[in-house]
């Protein structure tokens, strides 16, 4: 996997992202379709929280295990430590989406609830900053990703377990598959 060039995919998705959001106030970004349908700002705000405190914290838990286990090995000398752990099973669906290099075409409902239905947002500001904050953590997090043992996995409730490189590409692959979300709400916003 190329994280280099997820990083430069990532930058552009960021960049429309950031751009679109010129195209709408406030009120067409928190219109929402229906009583169980995310608004845009939802979804965008989905898109940030998704990265920053699942998909990166991830990669950043995996950066901590690797450097002590690497800072123990240093103390040891030339005895080497080892977890003598193996990484976890990928799904089906898993294996799927990293052989295709994008997350399937298809609407995933998920019920209402507090700690997954996003907030409205704020302003379009916290939305940009949002947007790129993700993308300034994934630039400090990709040149350290070939460092960091693919033993460390955590699992993603479809995928399986994945390891920091996949959490790393998923957030750009969760990026790209949202935008059929914004597709169908821009049409509905320009239906009023």
């Amino acid at each position: 996997m190329n994280t280099k060039e997820t990083l430069k995919k990532m930058e552009e998705i960021t960049e429309l992202y950031v751009r679109e959001l010129d195209r709408y106030d406030m009120e067409q970004l928190t219109r929402k379709p229906s009583e169980d349908e995310w608004s845009l700002g939802q979804m965008y705000m989905h898109l940030i929280r998704a990265a920053l405190f699942m998909q990166l914290r991830h990669v950043d838990t995996f950066k901590a295990q690797s450097e002590q286990i690497e800072a123990a090995n240093g103390e040891a000398g030339s005895e080497s430590l080892s977890r003598g752990d193996t990484p976890g099973e990928k799904t089906e669906a898993g294996q799927a989406v990293f052989a295709q290099g994008s997350l399937p075409p298809v609407r995933i409902r998920v019920p209402a609830s507090p700690e997954y239905t996003p907030p409205q947002p704020e302003s379009k500001e916290q939305l940009a900053e949002g947007l790129r904050q993700v993308f300034s953590k994934m630039r400090e997090l990709e040149p350290v990703l070939a460092d960091i043992s693919p033993v460390f996995t955590a699992p993603h409730p479809a995928f399986g377990h994945l390891n920091a490189t996949e959490w790393f590409a998923i957030v750009e692959m969760h990026y790209r598959h949202h935008l059929r979300q914004k597709e169908r709400l821009d049409a509905l916003l320009m239906q009023v």
